[in-house]
């Protein structure tokens, strides 16, 4: 899994979660789990993950996977760049294909294998580190062009371009070095 790997578990049946989690802790630095998903979004909002495995159904003879599909979205809204894998004991081709499809990045059945457990969470975090990733990368190109075209308006000074960027002085200068500018 990758380094430092964070993982948070969502899953109703407390021996699931804890096969889950006994599974899962020697290959993750931080493993945290949920019971419900009533608490989701106050926990994506307290910490960061990596990847959240998270179970479709919340309410006993619920086959649906409604919850797991309402939650994704949520995880989503929250983070588009957080992979989650979605469990399920009652999964259909079809169930599997819809999560998919909206946006889950595995899909694993009940009873697991650890080893086929481990790989799809293990793939899921490395999806999720590799966008944010990108998404970094992005962003410092954006700050980057910002840079050069307030310095390129204000024909290289300093200040005018630190005031028009809503930055101070030192704040300009530690970002143009970063940006080897």
């Amino acid at each position: 899994m990758s380094e430092g790997a964070t993982i948070l578990i969502a899953e109703d049946d407390a021996d699931v979660l804890r096969a889950a989690r006994i599974a899962l802790m020697p290959y993750g630095e931080r493993v945290e789990t949920l019971s419900s998903v009533d608490g989701l979004d106050e926990v994506l909002a307290s910490a960061s993950y990596d990847v959240v495995l998270l179970d479709m159904n919340f309410v006993s003879g619920e086959r649906s996977g409604g919850d797991g599909l309402n939650a994704l979205a949520r995880i989503h809204t929250f983070d588009p760049c957080l992979s989650v894998v979605l469990m399920t004991a009652y999964g259909g081709v079809a169930l599997a294909v819809e999560a998919l499809k909206r946006g889950a990045a595995d899909f694993v059945l009940k009873p697991w294998r650890n080893d086929k457990l481990i790989a799809a969470v293990t793939a899921a975090a490395l999806k999720t580190r590799t966008q944010r990733e990108k998404e970094t990368q992005h962003l410092d190109a954006v700050e980057r062009g910002a840079i050069e075209r307030a310095l390129a308006r204000h024909e290289g000074n300093i200040s005018l371009a630190a005031a028009e960027l809503g930055l101070s002085r030192p704040a300009l200068y530690r970002r143009m070095t970063k940006h080897g500018l």
